[in-house]
């Protein structure tokens, strides 16, 4: 589901760009606009309770935590701050290079909670979680995005040395 919402809203952002929509007149910042709006909706998971709709709560987010990891509770309440900081972060043009950055160790720093939801079967919003051979090229797709926004220059965000 999270997939399509990214998907579907980098589509979207990109045929407004087509209609004239400056902002997104590239694939680099609609599919950075697509992951923010994603964000916001994954972020919005780790506060509320589960059971709410298609999305898990935060105790399902909280029993993907691993083991090794102390204060899972906490944990999922900073990652669901950092995820919001960082749709912010995407859709202003000073910041997305360091949104960009930042997100892409954050998704890194998620793998772990990925892999021990499907080693241990965690239930994810009353689902069995998806499998990895799905799960891990799909996060591969949100840090390729990412270091993308990181990597990608504007007119806005280069500046220009006159002589």
């Amino acid at each position: 589901m999270t997939f399509a919402l990214f998907a579907g809203t980098s589509l979207l952002f990109r045929l407004l760009g087509a209609r004239g929509v400056r902002r997104f007149a590239t694939w680099p910042v609609s599919a950075a606009h697509g992951l923010a709006v994603m964000l916001v909706a994954t972020a919005s998971a780790h506060f509320a309770p589960d059971g709410l709709g298609f999305m898990p709560g935060h105790g399902s987010l909280t029993a993907m935590v691993p083991p090794f990891v102390p204060f899972p509770s906490l944990v999922v309440w900073v990652t669901g701050v950092l995820e919001l900081a960082g749709a912010l972060g995407l859709v202003v043009a000073r910041t997305r290079r360091a949104a960009g950055w930042c997100l892409a160790a954050l998704f890194v720093c998620l793998l772990p909670a990925n892999v021990h939801a499907v080693a241990a079967d965690v239930a994810l919003g009353g689902q069995a979680p998806p499998p990895l051979w799905a799960r891990l090229p799909e996060q591969a797709v949100y840090i390729a995005v990412a270091v993308a926004a990181a990597r990608w220059r504007t007119a806005s965000t280069v500046r220009t040395v006159s002589r």
